[in-house]
């Protein structure tokens, strides 16, 4: 069976090289993560890996943590099996009971740092009128969870970078490499509904930040994450969620629905999969359409371009 399961993978990648037209770079990296799984399955004599169980999969999940790879990763090996799964169903190799399962919100909440959509959810409708910030604090849970934006690419965020018309904003993220991040339609909501009746004016010349304070001065990356602490708790959320854990929840949603590697590294601003990108350029109607279709808040705003 693991001779089989071999020779699948390989005609997985051909597939993706001929049918798929995927890069070299790209075809390599899903290699790579499903020889991992093959490894597993070799280790624990796993031979039914045409039909998985979801407790399958939960071990092979639990295995990547005893690997201790990052979250990330972790999310990346199993949108990889995924893809294979689509593979195999095509071939009529396997079932597409398992391409259901590598989908399902009971094993993607399995991945520590990752908050459910439901969750998300709760942390979003945190922020209420009564609150003084209420207009600046959700605008700031919106944009975090919407563009899976660092916490330090949120506070820099100049008003000239934000494209509300458009869908889109320009952030600077490691490096000051510059990208360009789709924006849904709560997000847009709550930045326009903002930046309208909510910030307050600037304190001298210069850039114009989104997010500031009372006074008009820009907010700082530790500011941030004690404000996403403040409406964790009052959600109900654990006190571990940080800035960063809506970064890693935002990846991987978009990556549970089906959006491919690329293209969420790109909406991220990490490096490609085997070489260093360059953002300044990005197609952003392409990353707003695989935006609006993965993204769970994804949905642009009436007449948005």
């Amino acid at each position: 069976m693991l001779n089989e399961l071999q020779s699948d993978l390989g005609a997985f990648r051909h597939y993706l090289r001929a049918e798929r037209g995927m890069a070299d770079n790209t075809v390599q990296a899903y290699g790579r993560d499903l020889e991992r799984f093959a490894r597993w399955c070799a280790l624990v004599r796993y031979d039914g890996y045409t039909s998985p169980t979801l407790k399958d999969l939960a071990r092979y999940l639990a295995f990547l943590h005893d690997e201790q790879l990052a979250v990330p990763s972790i999310a990346r090996h199993l949108v990889s099996l995924k893809m294979f799964y689509r593979f195999l169903k095509l071939e009529e190799k396997a079932d597409a009971s398992a391409v259901d399962l590598l989908a399902s919100p009971k094993l993607w909440e399995r991945i520590p740092s990752v908050l459910p959509p439901n969750a998300v959810d709760e942390l979003l409708k945190a922020p209420q009128p009564g609150d003084r910030f209420f207009l600046r604090d959700r605008a700031i849970l919106e944009t975090l969870y919407a563009t899976g934006c660092r916490a330090s690419e949120v506070v820099g965020l100049k008003v000239q970078d934000v494209y509300l018309d458009a869908a889109f904003l320009k952030c600077f993220g490691k490096g000051s490499k510059q990208r360009v991040v789709p924006l849904g339609r709560p997000a847009i909501a709550a930045l326009r509904a903002y930046l309208a009746d909510g910030r307050a004016a600037k304190p001298a010349d210069g850039p114009e930040s989104v997010f500031v304070s009372k006074s008009g001065r820009p907010l700082d990356r530790i500011f941030l994450w004690g404000l996403v602490k403040k409406y964790c708790q009052r959600a109900g959320l654990p006190a571990t969620t940080s800035p960063h854990t809506l970064r890693h929840s935002f990846a991987t949603h978009v990556l549970a629905g089906g959006a491919d590697l690329r293209s969420v590294q790109e909406m991220l601003g990490h490096a490609s999969i085997s070489t260093t990108q360059h953002y300044t350029h990005v197609d952003r109607d392409r990353l707003k359409a695989i935006h609006k279709q993965f993204h769970p808040r994804g949905k642009p705003a009436d007449g948005a371009a």
